[in-house]
């Protein structure tokens, strides 16, 4: 599996279906988000379990991320019309409904490869999760196996940890959450913290 974090986010171009309902052919990464942070989620496949789960809570959320300038995209290996399928089909019957972020369809298995999620021998993608901040550098990355379900509010708090410290310059330590202190990333910093906040962690 390969890390990533620090480097600059593969490239691509590929059909998808925007959050309006809209399919293109030629939805690409760097010039739709240019300027924004990316939350990038790949799922297995569309119209199985635990994926519909993760695809509403991201929706459910999508104003969270909206109001800190993350473009929110979902990537699996099936094609833009199995996406539009999915965003039609009814939640209460196993769809997604009309999901307000863009679906990317990765059919020729490009983008999950660049990302390094593939499952081997099953020909699908891992669920990975890539931070992705404004010049286009993965901050952050988190691949769970197939049964496992993702906390998308997890991912709003490293979206939050990664603003606090661009705009302040200080570390974020275990645990932290949007309104607590941060540290100074030196030794008189993790000693001041650790003498106030220890018992917390």
């Amino acid at each position: 599996m390969a890390v990533l974090v620090g480097k600059k986010a593969p490239g691509f171009t590929a059909a998808a279906v925007l959050g309006c309902g809209t399919i293109v052919d030629d939805f690409n990464l760097a010039k739709r988000t240019q300027g924004k942070y990316v939350a990038l989620v790949f799922y297995p496949l569309d119209f199985t379990f635990v994926c519909p789960t993760e695809l509403v809570a991201l929706d459910h959320r999508l104003e969270a991320f909206q109001e800190r300038g993350v473009e929110v995209l979902a990537i699996s290996v099936d094609s833009q019309f199995t996406h539009a399928a999915w965003r039609n089909t009814p939640v209460e019957q196993g769809g997604i409904g009309p999901v307000r972020f863009t679906l990317v369809a990765d059919v020729s298995h490009a983008i999950v490869r660049d990302y390094d999620v593939e499952v081997e021998g099953a020909c699908v993608a891992y669920r990975g999760t890539f931070l992705i901040d404004r010049q286009g550098v993965v901050r952050h990355q988190v691949v769970n196996d197939l049964p496992l379900g993702r906390n998308m509010d997890e991912l709003i708090r490293m979206v939050d940890a990664l603003q606090f410290f661009e705009a302040h310059g200080e570390v974020c330590p275990a645990g932290w959450n949007k309104g607590k202190k941060g540290m100074r990333a030196d030794a008189e910093g993790i000693s001041n913290y650790l003498r106030e906040n220890s018992v917390e962690l």
